[in-house]
């Protein structure tokens, strides 16, 4: 049976991360976790944990996807890389997620990228593997398929969120998105992966920094952010936060909360 911890007993904002009562099935990705136990040790018998080191590449452009990943910390960014090296961060994947839908869709490569952005833990299994145990009608096909959804949907929404929002309003939703997937008020975050999330070059980068640590919002120093204040965070967000927050709710919230 699986329970429910809030990171946060103050806040009803942040998402849900389920542990197991049972030693056995003690994973903290949360589409693992919300499969029922048979199938939990099909699939994880064929897995290996692995960590996942800072700027650590799980896939590159063009080349052919080996793994999926099933984080169980950290954070990965996906990437879209143009011809003149700039890198722009669309989307981002945590332990409510997985790394390699594109072997999901059918596809072996995608001209994006993975990468790491803060260390952690992931549950890794084998492409060949993964399609040989994940088919239609079984439970984790069907939690893919929304969850591919959900994140199709934070896609889109983060690229109207680039055109038309602030950039601190964007920096918050960031922040706050981050914040859910690690569990922790502090994580390692370097300037180079604020110019990718935001789009923006450095400069820009540390004006924005520099207006929400005056707000006393932030700190940040020596490329380690701390969250001061969640709920002023809250509320110098865009709208786009809690539309993706209740995205994944309403096509996950079954199985994973």
């Amino acid at each position: 049976m699986l329970s429910v911890i809030d990171l946060d007993k103050t806040s009803s904002k942040r998402f849900l991360i389920l542990v197991s009562n049972n030693p056995h099935h003690a994973v903290e990705n949360q589409l693992l976790a919300s499969l029922p136990r048979e199938e939990y040790e099909r699939l994880v018998a064929n897995m290996e944990l692995v960590p996942l080191t800072f700027k650590q590449v799980l896939y590159a452009p063009n080349e052919s996807i080996q793994y999926v990943y099933f984080p169980k910390s950290g954070v990965v960014s996906l990437l879209t890389l143009m011809e003149d090296g700039t890198a722009v961060e669309v989307g981002t994947v945590g332990n409510e997620g997985m790394v390699g839908l594109p072997v999901f869709l059918g596809s072996n490569k995608i001209p994006g990228q993975a990468l790491a952005q803060i260390p952690g833990e992931a549950w890794r299994m084998r492409v060949d593997v993964f399609k040989d145990k994940v088919i239609p009608g079984s439970a984790l096909h069907d939690l893919l398929q929304r969850y591919t959804q959900a994140l199709f949907n934070l896609i889109s929404q983060i690229a109207a969120c680039n055109r038309i929002h602030s950039v601190e309003e964007r920096f918050c939703r960031w922040l706050l998105m981050t914040q859910d997937r690690v569990g922790s008020d502090e994580f390692p975050l370097t300037q180079e992966f604020l110019s990718q999330m935001l789009g923006v070059r450095r400069p820009t980068v540390s004006l924005s920094a520099s207006v929400l640590q005056k707000a006393g919002l932030i700190r940040y120093v020596r490329g380690k952010m701390t969250i001061l204040d969640r709920e002023g965070l809250e509320a110098s967000s865009c709208e786009c936060y809690m539309i993706i927050k209740s995205e994944f709710e309403r096509l996950l919230g079954s199985n994973v909360a």
